[in-house]
């Protein structure tokens, strides 16, 4: 399981962290339904979680510039993908 700890409305909270196949990364905390990262540039991207009916999360991350990436999670990983469909893995600690 990658949620170690659960605000009190049931959404994971603690530190996120999403590395793509070059290496780069993002990372950050969430607290319920609101996160917030920051890349290697300094950029700031703010999103939100949503539990599914299949228990499964959905993220979904917009930079202040426009750029949005969303993804999903099934209790392993998270997968993300990016508006140039680069793909972003990371998890919850």
């Amino acid at each position: 399981m990658i949620y170690r700890r659960r605000s009190r409305f049931g959404l994971p909270c603690g530190y996120y962290r999403f590395e793509n196949q070059l290496r780069r990364c993002v990372k950050g905390y969430g607290e319920g339904d609101y996160v917030r990262l920051r890349d290697e540039h300094g950029r700031l991207w703010h999103g939100q979680a949503q539990i599914l009916e299949d228990r499964s999360l959905r993220l979904v991350f917009r930079a202040p510039d426009g750029g949005l990436v969303s993804g999903i999670s099934d209790g392993y990983g998270i997968i993300l993908r990016d508006e140039a469909g680069a793909t972003w893995r990371g998890y919850i600690d």
